[in-house]
Parts: structure tokens; C-alpha cells; sequence
């Protein structure tokens, strides 16, 4: 019979509360899932185990009928003499009994789905009092660490699941969150011995100058307020290479300008936009001349950027 101390609390791995809602989970799930991602801590067995477990507490909590069972046995799986209410009149549905379970990590790969549970007659049930002959093969649910340039040009990687080293091929235009299927790549099942499937969920690594607004590749690009005033051609990198990008006449700070087929690759083929978000950086160190021009600027502009201010009251 398994004891408290098997217990595995996974609100307390992925360092959520019991009433955390499945967008605050997930969100949890992906920040401490790159944290220890055995690709950004190679050798590291303390991250490694941590990072299982986190994929184990997130496959359970993440999926709503699982997490109800979850929540309604799991204080309880050590008491033998706890069961299910009884099921409504008409239904055919097996009572719960914790005695029947070796350890905890029998209890979750049934939860899970992962294995059969013997009944007092010696045949299998599946909570419906039909027979089954064996469980399904379970899927595994993994997270891959990219950088933007492997997200954007695609890559080959290599992932270590238990004993096994899996080559995969990430295409071109993966997005943080995006999910790859590969067919029967997950765990065995340990009665057929059939495989489920594997899925990765992409992260993609921080960028120091591209980051993603919805489907767009975003950057942010300084200029001086002589260009912002009188207009300018600038250089501006992008994904494949600068290019010259036209700053019109009299722009605001904050101000996007699209470049067309210049942002990320789309997973169809093509490319999607890449903005330039302007921002109007003031020189810090002024020359003599620099400094004339603009006190003249200064004595002798009508301009007034606050007139609308004028107007506002309590």
C-alpha cells in the first residue's frame, strides 16, 4: 500500500496553488520548463530530474479531467478504505479502492492512462465494467529549447527520451508554443509494448533585438530627431540581411513602419512582416555647432507640442 511519503504534490512542483486556472499553469509550466531544459543545463542531474517532474505534474494539471481525479484522490489514495461515491442508478462503474496499488507511481500511470488495473476477479476494467485487453499507448509530452535562429531557418536536433536518442527535424517558422507531433515516438506501452506518440511544445530563447507581437516579428530602431523632423533613409537589419528602410517627414516616437516580407517564416511558405518601431533618442553630447543650431531651432520655433494641455482640468 503506497504511504504519504510517496505522494508527489505537483501543484507544489510547478509552484502553483490548487486554484490555479489552466492559462496561469501553463504559463508557470513554460518559464520553469526552460529554466531546467537539460539543452541549457547539459550535465546537470538535478535539472534533469526536475524537469521530468515538471513534465509530469504539468501533464496531469493540464488537462482537465485528469487534474479532477487528481484532485479528488490524491489526499486520499493512502486510506483503503476510501471509494468513489456510488455511481447513479443504471451505471455500471467500479469503486475506487487505493489498496489496490503498489506505490503512487502505480496510482498516476493509471490515472494517466499508462497502465491496467486489476479487479478482486482477476480481469481488467476500464470505469465502465467493460473488459479490456490492454491500455492505449501513452503519449509524452516534451518542451525543446530553440534559439531565434533555429526557430527561424528550422534545425536538426537530437533528444535524449529515457534511454533513447530520437533525432527531429524542426521546419523553418517554428513559434514559441507551437506544437510538433512525432508518430510513435512516445513511451511503450508496458503491456503491448505499442508507442504513443511524442509531442514537443517549441520555446523559442529571448532575442536582444527581434520579439514576437502576435504574428508579427517586431524590432525597435532609434533615431535622431533631425530624421524624425526632416525624414531620412536608414539602414535596418532584418532576419536575412539590412536593408534601407524610408523614415517620412515628421514621425512620432513610437511610430511603426512596416517592411513588407521581412519578419518571420511563415510555416506555409513566404515570409510575414517585420515592424520597425521608431524611437526619437535626444543626443547627450552636444558640439558647439550642434549646440547653436539648436538654440536657434529653439528661439525660433512656433511649434507647441503641449497647446492641447492647456485645456485640462480637475
Amino acid at each position: 500500500m503506497p504511504t504519504a511519503t510517496d505522494f508527489k504534490d505537483y501543484y507544489a512542483i510547478l509552484g502553483v496553488s490548487k486554484t490555479a486556472t489552466p492559462e496561469e499553469i501553463k504559463r508557470v509550466y513554460r518559464k520553469l520548463a526552460r529554466k531546467y531544459h537539460p539543452d541549457l543545463n547539459p550535465g546537470d542531474n538535478d535539472a534533469e530530474t526536475k524537469f521530468k517532474e515538471l513534465n509530469e505534474a504539468n501533464e496531469v494539471l493540464s488537462d482537465p479531467e485528469k487534474r479532477q481525479k487528481y484532485d479528488r484522490f490524491g489526499q486520499h489514495w493512502n486510506n483503503p478504505g476510501y471509494t468513489e461515491a456510488p455511481p447513479p442508478s443504471g451505471t455500471n462503474v467500479g469503486t475506487t479502492d487505493f489498496d489496490q496499488y503498489g506505490d503512487f507511481d502505480s496510482f498516476i500511470n493509471d490515472l494517466l492512462g499508462r497502465s491496467r488495473r486489476k479487479t478482486p476477479t482477476g480481469g481488467f476494467d476500464d470505469f465502465n465494467g467493460g473488459f479490456r485487453s490492454q491500455a492505449p499507448a501513452p503519449d509524452t509530452e516534451a518542451a525543446i529549447a530553440l534559439t531565434f535562429s533555429e526557430a527561424f531557418h528550422g534545425v536538426q536536433k537530437r533528444l535524449q527520451l529515457d534511454d533513447e536518442t530520437i533525432n527531429v527535424r524542426i521546419p523553418a517558422g517554428a513559434k514559441p508554443g507551437s506544437r510538433i507531433r512525432l508518430k510513435g515516438k512516445g513511451r511503450p506501452s508496458p503491456f503491448s509494448q505499442q508507442r504513443g506518440d511524442l509531442y514537443l511544445t517549441i520555446e523559442v530563447l529571448t532575442h536582444p533585438f527581434y520579439r514576437f507581437e502576435g504574428d508579427n516579428l517586431v524590432c525597435d530602431i532609434p533615431i535622431r530627431p533631425d530624421e524624425a523632423v526632416l525624414g531620412a533613409e536608414i539602414s535596418v537589419p532584418t532576419p536575412d540581411g539590412s536593408v534601407t528602410m524610408k523614415v517620412p517627414k515628421g514621425v512620432r516616437s513610437g511610430q511603426s513602419l512596416r517592411l513588407r516580407g521581412k519578419g518571420w517564416t511563415l510555416p506555409k511558405g513566404g515570409r510575414g512582416d517585420l515592424f520597425a518601431k521608431l524611437q526619437i533618442v535626444t543626443p547627450q553630447d552636444l558640439s558647439a555647432i550642434e549646440q547653436e543650431y539648436y538654440e536657434k531651432i529653439q528661439a525660433n520655433t512656433s511649434f507647441n507640442p503641449r497647446t492641447q494641455l492647456e485645456e485640462i482640468k480637475l
